[in-house]
């Protein structure tokens, strides 16, 4: 029998709904079977979640080590960061630390291969910050966290791994080419090379992680109305045009620019596997208007599977059993999916030579069709 996927979940900013989303998520006695939960968090904190929800859990396992880990258990990872004082709503140093211990243990567990994908609890951006950890959030970190340190002589190397944001439900993917960025930086972040890099990068995720043999891409505009020939500005002809020629020029399927707004009003977006947004928000907004609690943040481009709920904190609503958990859920289960999806793609890819099956003396052949088989 297989060994379960193990799914390793970060508490995030415990003074949010972390605590409320991860054992609501849980808390079905059919969980166990269908993958082993490993949280890494605070057992005080944690207990009294459950107890303060009364939600019946399945058989939790506290676990001191990783090598402990039971499958058909919920094992929960104590960080041993001591009493922390619990602050509902309010972000603190001490909740923004333990958030970054959480994610840490989970990085690390990850790499050793005790856990198989991550899942993690919104945490606050400003909260997290310290002198050690100076990152606008969990994309930037993991990226940095994929690559080696750069050398005195490699400084300016470009990383192995490059990590981009998709958030997703059943339907509609979107990617971004600008992140975390300030609105008056993002105009000069829009160059030919960075649309043209995030579109290949999206196709390669497409067909990897979700699964699309020929993924058809939709690129959005920068400015309204494309720009109105120039009236309204001009990157849409100077930039990501010559993006979209250029990558179609090497097979990938993608289209546009098209305005954002008329693009999501008339559900055009049904017609794509996949949209590329040019900032933050123009992606997001429309996204989450769609996709409600159904959606889903994925950090792709890493060399593991990290997924997370798409909403924040929510600290108006912290601790108060209001919280709804299906963010949390769908993002473990989407996990789960990419993970299974990345292992036969990478299968189906591990030749590169093209094979092909045939039938000689009653017996199957694997003939190899780059070599005489005349």
């Amino acid at each position: 029998m297989a060994k379960n996927i193990r799914v390793g979940i970060t508490h995030g900013d415990f003074n949010g709904v972390g605590y409320e989303i991860i054992v609501k998520a849980l808390a079905d006695e059919k969980i166990p079977e269908l993958f082993t939960p490993v949280v890494f968090g605070v057992q005080s904190l944690f207990e009294k979640a459950r107890k303060e929800y009364g939600q019946e859990m399945p058989g939790v396992e506290y676990i001191k080590n990783l090598s402990q880990v039971k499958d058909g258990k919920i094992n929960f990872l104590d960080l041993r960061l001591g009493d922390l004082p619990l602050r509902a709503g309010e972000p603190t140093k001490e909740s923004g630390e333990a958030a970054v211990a959480a994610l840490e243990a989970a990085v690390e567990a990850i790499r050793e291969g005790d856990i198989d994908v991550m899942v993690t609890a919104p945490i606050n951006k400003a909260a997290v910050q310290s002198e050690t950890f100076h990152f606008p959030g969990h994309t930037e970190y993991l990226e940095a966290k994929s690559n080696p340190e750069p050398s005195e002589e490699g400084a300016d190397e470009a990383p192995t791994f490059k990590a981009q944001m998709i958030l997703f439900d059943d339907y509609l993917r979107v990617a971004l080419v600008t992140t975390h960025l300030p609105v008056a930086e993002i105009s000069s972040a829009i160059t030919k090379e960075k649309v043209f890099d995030s579109i290949q990068r999206l196709d390669k995720v497409l067909r990897s992680d979700f699964g699309c043999e020929r993924p058809k891409i939709a690129v959005l505009s920068l400015n309204p109305h494309c720009g109105d020939n120039g009236l309204l500005g001009d990157e849409e002809h100077t930039q990501i045009i010559p993006a979209i020629d250029e990558a179609s020029d090497k097979g990938i399927l993608a289209f546009g620019p098209y305005a954002a707004d008329g693009f999501f009003a008339t559900h055009a977006y049904r017609n794509f596997d996949g949209i590329l947004a040019m900032y933050h928000d123009q992606g997001l907004a429309p996204f989450k208007a769609l996709a409600g609690e159904h959606g889903v943040n994925f950090t792709a481009g890493l060399p593991f599977v990290r997924t997370s709920p798409d909403h924040g904190t929510a600290y108006d609503i912290a601790w108060k059993g209001e919280a709804d958990p299906t963010s949390m859920r769908e993002a473990i289960y989407k996990a789960i999916d990419i993970y299974r999806n990345r292992d036969r793609y990478r299968r189906a890819s591990a030749n590169p030579l093209r094979k092909a099956r045939m039938e000689k003396g009653g017996q199957d052949k694997t003939v190899d069709l780059t070599k005489d088989t005349l």
